[in-house]
């Protein structure tokens, strides 16, 4: 927890330093979200060519507006919110859905062949799964399951009540169980 709290300072003073202009403490904010909004961003809009563009409109909304942070959340829900907003504007404008071929192919460095194996199934599993879920439903459990981020902290980042949060969870997750059935226990 105390990382975490150090953490939720160092944002707060980075983006204090922003607001006045700071080109560096933006690099490093920067570079402390764009893995994390990357993740984020690839899970709900499943564009590639599109992320890249989604990325650096969010973050030029952070510096652009970094003055209109009031700390009335956390840094980190305000910004996944702005992306949030960007990556549904952007796929409003682009129809054409693209897939990741690459991302089959990938391997870690760390794994055995048989780990490599099992994982590179259940990911396929969970892909093909998170696929059928709306950009909505892979928000709410990307968010909920990759960012540890709370009901509130997603609604706010969505911009819709609580309870609709709640309601989107329970739908992905019972599709996401109807589509595992058979075949994630064998894997696990």
């Amino acid at each position: 927890m105390a990382s975490a709290r150090v953490g939720a300072e160092g944002d707060l003073r980075l983006i204090a330093l922003i607001g006045r202009g700071d080109l560096q403490a933006f690099e490093t904010l920067y570079r402390r979200y764009e893995p994390r909004l990357t993740r984020f961003l690839h899970n709900v809009v499943r564009q590639p060519h599109i992320i890249e563009e989604v990325l650096d409109d969010t973050l030029m909304v952070v510096w652009d507006r970094a003055n209109n942070f009031k700390g009335e959340s956390k840094l980190s829900t305000w910004i996944f919110a702005i992306a949030y907003r960007k990556a549904m504007k952007a796929l409003r404008r682009y129809d054409e859905p693209m897939e990741d071929f690459g991302a089959e192919t990938r391997q870690s460095a760390d794994a055995n062949p048989e780990e490599e194996y099992g994982h590179k199934r259940l990911h396929n599993l969970l892909r093909i799964a998170m696929q059928s879920l709306s950009p909505d439903h892979r928000a709410v459990v990307d968010l909920t399951y990759f960012h540890d981020l709370g009901y509130r902290e997603i609604a706010e980042i969505m911009d819709c009540p609580v309870d609709t949060v709640k309601t989107r969870m329970f739908y992905a997750r019972r599709h996401l169980k109807k589509c595992l059935e058979g075949e994630l226990p064998d894997w696990i």
